[in-house]
């Protein structure tokens, strides 16, 4: 017996970064929107807790307790009392370290997955509680659709959609460790008056109405400069689709993955193509939004 559990990437259509708090991490007005690419977890009852993975850049998934995935089948069992003796496999489709919350995503599939298949039947509550301890994307990745995400970004407040939004995404040759991209957002800011992170109404409300003109205008990240200073090239990148007519051109979250709004799938099959043909880039991927949060998709 297993269970199957698909779990979406994410955009940061807004990420605004408060200054360092004394615990280190940063207040943010982070507003998350799922897209239609996934990872797959598979949880199997086995001997002892294993991780294994396939897929595009699965070489770069750590197969250790290190893994979210592995925290999330430890956390749970740990709450439970039960020995978390299974083998979690991880079908990988998000890029890895792209800023697209892959690992995040690998976490809630799993914690999802283990509580379907012991029946530990945890409330929403506990189980996006969970998801908090395990990191601050990862209570939107069980969550999904859209959401503004407020403290370190796991405080979650479900957001309005009222269409679908098409995206290009442009894998970069290598990726960014977002523990580096704060540290030099920090320094970038040293002794600047970082204003309090507040979420864009503007943006919001071009989310609830489906306008992809309105989005692109309001969409923003302040992480972007620091992670452009540590990946330069990014900036070619930006400008390749900018160029073929993307609406707005943003690096997703921490980076390096780049972003790309466009009007329509026509529109983001021109801009693909274009950044393809760039040479800025690795792999380029189309994908639409909003997306479901993490959904069991085979097992009892």
């Amino acid at each position: 017996m297993s269970v199957t559990v698909r779990v979406p990437a994410k955009v940061n259509v807004q990420l605004a970064v408060g200054a360092a708090r004394p615990d280190g991490f940063h207040d943010l007005a982070n507003v998350f929107l799922a897209v239609g690419l996934h990872d797959e977890v598979t949880v199997t009852p086995a001997d002892e807790l294993r991780v294994t993975c396939a897929g595009p850049d699965a070489g770069q998934v750590p197969l250790d307790v290190t893994n979210l995935a592995a925290r999330a089948a430890l956390a749970l069992a740990g709450r439970r009392g039960i020995e978390p003796a299974v083998h979690l496999h991880i079908a990988k489709d998000i890029p890895v370290a792209g800023g697209m919350a892959g690992g995040s995503a690998d976490g809630a599939g799993a914690l999802l997955a283990c509580d379907t298949l012991w029946g530990t039947n945890a409330s929403r509550e506990e189980l996006l509680e969970i998801c908090a301890e395990l990191g601050s994307d990862v209570p939107f990745s069980l969550v999904g659709g859209a959401a503004l995400g407020t403290g370190r970004g796991e405080k979650l407040r479900v957001l309005d959609v009222g269409g679908t939004f098409h995206w290009v995404f442009a894998m970069a040759e290598r990726g960014l460790s977002t523990p580096a991209v704060f540290r030099e957002f920090d320094r970038l800011t040293e002794g600047l008056d970082v204003p309090e992170p507040v979420a864009s109404q503007e943006l919001i409300d071009a989310l609830a109405k489906g306008d992809p003109d309105a989005l692109a205008a309001a969409v923003s990240n302040d992480l972007q400069p620091a992670a452009l200073s540590l990946f330069p090239e990014l900036a070619d990148t930006l400008a390749a689709g900018h160029s073929a007519g993307a609406l707005a051109a943003l690096v997703s979250g921490s980076g390096p993955t780049t972003a790309f709004l466009t009007r329509d799938p026509q529109a983001a099959a021109k801009v693909a193509e274009a950044l393809t043909a760039s040479g800025t880039c690795r792999t380029v991927r189309t994908a639409s939004g909003p997306a479901s949060g993490a959904t069991v998709v085979a097992g009892p």
